[in-house]
This record gives structure tokens, sequence and C-alpha cells, in this order.
């Protein structure tokens, strides 16, 4: 368990996923300017990682919907963007990590292992509801809370029956996915 103490204070790591920044030209944020913000709600040992939007950091032990709360304000404030976020505690993203299926995160690189990030208040039901079925020939898949374990034969991406739905308007919004390598490294900053 990541938690501390600080002058009396409850401390615990957090990671905040942010979607959609830097793709494609569009909502634009440097990280440096990121990070400053995260420094200006508090916030303590503030990392990046990449250019995606993985924030790493120590807050007082608060519920994660609140600081998600905070730091989407703060993003609208200083960039005038609404970007879906979403906030766990990294402890938490280390149990996960550690029942991952053993086909998921392998070293075999002609798989592609995601890990799909379900955004509050979308739940699993909805979630399968609008993705439907993967195709088994090239896909599997698997959830533990909101989070569900994703992967697919990289040669074969365009028939996958998750790729192009991950984009769709119904759910592109509520749902913030990274790669294995990612979820890794950001578990353990």
């Amino acid at each position: 368990m990541l938690v501390f103490q600080e002058g009396g204070t409850s401390l615990r790591r957090y990671i905040s996923l942010l979607r959609g920044i830097n793709v494609g030209g569009k909502n634009k944020i440097a990280m440096p300017v990121l990070k400053a913000g995260f420094v200006s709600l508090g916030y303590q040992n503030v990392i990046t990682f990449l250019n995606s939007g993985n924030i790493i950091f120590t807050a007082a032990n608060e519920d994660p919907a609140l600081l998600t709360q905070q730091i989407s304000a703060m993003i609208h404030e200083r960039f005038g963007l609404e970007i879906p976020v979403l906030t766990i505690l990294q402890e938490d993203l280390i149990a996960v990590l550690a029942h991952a299926p053993n086909w998921w995160g392998t070293d075999d690189k002609k798989i592609y292992d995601n890990l799909i990030f379900l955004m509050p208040p979308l739940g699993l039901a909805e979630f399968y509801q609008a993705m439907g079925n993967v195709n088994a020939q090239i896909e599997q898949e698997s959830s533990d809370h909101n989070l569900i374990f994703w992967s697919f034969v990289r040669e074969d991406y365009q028939k996958s029956s998750w790729w192009s739905k991950t984009a769709k308007k119904k759910i592109k919004d509520k749902i913030t996915i990274r790669t294995a390598n990612t979820v890794r490294k950001i578990a353990n900053l």
C-alpha cells in the first residue's frame, strides 16, 4: 500500500489519465505546463509520462472522483478544454495488473495488448452492450472491475470487432485506452 504520512496527513499515489490530448494535432497540452497545473492544485511528486496524458502524483487521501473534478476544472480554466479525465489510486492499478490474464502483456510482438479504462458513470454492462463480442479468432478480452484487458493480432487489427467501435461517438469519450507497456510503467512511477 502506498500510503504515507506527512505532517499527520495521509498521502497516496494517484494516476490521472486524460483522454484525447495531443492526438492528431488536437487538444494540445504541453506536459511541463500540465505538470505545473497539477502542482498548482497542491499535488506533489508530479510525473508526466509520454505526451498522451498520463500523470502520476501524490495527494491527500481523497476520493479519486473529487480529484478528477479538481483536475478537470483546472484543465478547463488553464487550457480552455473539456477533456475526459479518470483518476485512480496507483495501488488499485497495481492490484488489477497482478491478476492480469496470462495471455495479456506477453513479449509476443505480433499481439497488441491494451487496457481499457471505463470512465464513470460508464459501467461494464453498458460498455459490453455498445461494443458487442470480440472476434475470437484474433481478439481476447477479460474484465476486472471497470478495466478491460484487450489484446488482438496486430496485422489483423482491421478485422477486430472492437477496434473501430472504440472510436464511435457512443463510447469514445467514455473510455481511455493504454498499452500494456504504458500501464506497467505508470503503475511503477
